[in-house]
């Protein structure tokens, strides 16, 4: 009996996007204007332990997959790589990419790596291998509570930005830049990478399309 066996188009997307995702978030540390708000409690904790960023969001990412066990998430391939690929990636672009002093560098850095983010993003989910652990968490609680998705995000987010800015993660601008732009660039982007339907398909394995939650690493 032969096995399904995703496309290579997909997996290519997948890994693409992550590895795109891992760079555009050190972009965004170098650029020293502000993170987006689970890299504000990554670079917190990793201010107060000996590990790099990548690996602190690693670890983190594997937390938040435990939490999925009382919420009857289920990870898929896509879920399990982010937590692998997302800051091995992220850590391998700082090492190669030096801080920047000067503001007419940092600001190009801060509008790449939005922009970068949010084709990662589009990649990632237009591959449809399951969401991040931070964004399968939030629609867990969604689930699990019946409040809204958009309520619990901004919970969320504006407890774990409170608590990495404590540790002394870095929030600005480019806090603010992200929350703005990354939904309307990650849905333009998606629409760009979401792969059309094939003209013939039986009804039994036809695919859905993506869906729609942001990524996180």
């Amino acid at each position: 009996m032969s096995m399904y066996r995703p496309p290579v188009r997909r997996l290519t997307r997948l890994y693409v996007g992550l590895v795109l995702y891992g760079a555009s978030s050190a972009l965004l540390v170098r650029a020293g204007l502000g993170l987006e708000p689970w890299n504000v409690l990554h670079q917190g904790l990793a201010e107060h332990t000996r590990l790099s960023m990548g690996v602190v969001l690693t670890v983190v990412g594997a937390l938040v997959l435990l939490l999925w066990i009382p919420l009857r998430q289920r990870p898929g391939l896509g879920t399990v790589s982010n937590v692998l690929v997302v800051g091995a990636a992220m850590d391998a672009t700082l090492r190669v990419l030096p801080e920047q002093h000067a503001l007419a560098v940092r600001v190009p850095l801060l509008v790449a790596g939005v922009v970068l983010n949010g084709v990662a993003t589009g990649l990632y989910i237009a591959a449809d291998f399951g969401p991040g652990p931070r964004d399968g968490l939030m629609t867990g609680l969604h689930r699990r509570t019946g409040r809204s998705v958009r309520l619990i995000r901004t919970a969320v987010e504006v407890t774990v930005v409170t608590i990495g800015f404590a540790l002394g993660g870095d929030v600005g601008a480019g806090t603010l830049l992200y929350a703005l732009a990354i939904g309307p660039l990650a849905q333009f982007f998606l629409r760009v990478f979401a792969a059309r339907p094939a003209p013939v398909r039986p009804a039994a394995v036809a695919a859905g399309q993506p869906g729609g939650a942001i990524l996180r690493p």
